[in-house]
């Protein structure tokens, strides 16, 4: 699928991006370019480490903002594919800075699109979250809005021959910030700070983010907006598995915080598919014929008010495969 062609991934210097780098670099060696777009130069310089010019001959590091249009029309020229990573996502900060949140979220996000359609590329990817579902803080008003933004650029593409989708998805096990290695840096002080007992989460491991984009960039027609179907973990497990010996001390929740989360409400069930692995809410008004969609990916259209969410969720973690899951995806030298 990417041999021969030239992928760009923003903020790719992010724990997504990188696995994304590691995982295409190995299933498909001839790709043409693999363009790391990113602010952070300490990090693009650490990256080049792991990822050397000199082994990777097609690796490219390219400093930029998504801010800057005119510097994305530069990185973009002659790229195939590209996914859209870079945000800013941690939910207090975003509330404490809610103009640059808005600035880089829903901004960037149109300039991605923006220098998309200038450049010719074919497909673009962007990322979203769990919290732009019924969303009640400034962090996922802006991915939800930056989401309507990349379904609705299928509208004007014009005679592009160009697609924009959307994978939306949970918390990442292990991702900077996370919760999982906060609590592994916290477990030697003895005390592990939670917010609420009943609060949950939905889970999915870096692999699965990376298969779930890749996915994506092959399957999608233009304007879906992808849900995995993953389990769910409560906090207090994760607290129990990591330090089940330290003391597990409520905070109380953060500015902008939910108890639990979402990736599909009922009001989106009307336009949300089961396609096996993952469920598609698809576009109002598709640029192509649902009923050829259904039949090809044997899609089954969710009953009426079918809501996702991680409290309500069949299927959950244990302290168990937590413990299983931390070291063999956060920490191989975790004792079991």
């Amino acid at each position: 699928m990417l041999n021969n062609k030239s992928v760009l991934i923003t903020g790719g210097t992010g724990s997504l991006g990188k696995a994304l780098v590691a995982n295409i670099l190995e299933k498909w060696p001839n790709v043409k370019r693999l363009v790391v777009f990113s602010r952070d130069e300490q990090k693009q310089y650490q990256m080049a480490q792991e990822f050397p010019v000199s082994k990777y001959p097609q690796m490219r590091y390219f400093i930029g903002d998504v801010r800057d249009r005119e510097r994305l029309v530069r990185a973009f020229s002659g790229i195939d594919y590209v996914i859209h990573a870079a945000a800013m996502k941690h939910v207090h900060i975003a509330e404490y800075n809610p103009d640059e949140c808005v600035k880089t979220n829903v901004g960037g996000a149109e300039n991605v699109i923006q220098a998309a359609l200038q450049t010719k590329v074919e497909h673009v990817v962007a990322l979203s979250t769990d919290k732009a579902c019924a969303p009640i803080n400034l962090y996922g008003a802006t991915k939800l809005t930056s989401d309507k933004l990349f379904v609705a650029a299928n509208n004007i593409r014009g005679q592009h021959n160009i697609k924009f989708s959307v994978v939306r998805y949970g918390n990442v096990m292990g991702s900077n910030g996370s919760v999982i290695p906060f609590f592994l840096n916290k477990k030697s002080e003895g005390t592990l700070p939670i917010t609420v007992k009943e609060m949950t989460r939905f889970n999915i491991s870096l692999q699965g983010g990376v298969d779930m984009v890749l996915h994506a960039l092959k399957t999608a027609w233009g304007g879906e907006i992808f849900i995995p179907k993953i389990p769910s973990y409560k906090i207090t497990d994760v607290a129990e598995a990591i330090g089940p010996n330290c003391e597990h001390k409520v905070i109380g929740i953060r500015p902008g915080e939910k108890i639990h989360e979402e990736m599909i409400t009922s009001s989106d069930s009307f336009f949300t598919y089961d396609i096996d692995k993952y469920f598609v809410i698809v576009p109002q008004t598709p640029m192509w014929n649902i009923n050829e969609f259904i039949s090809e990916f044997n899609a089954k259209l969710v009953p009426n008010g079918f809501a996702y969410n991680s409290g309500t969720n069949t299927e959950w973690e244990t302290v168990d495969t937590l413990r299983s899951l931390i070291k063999e995806h956060v920490d191989p030298n975790f004792e079991v």
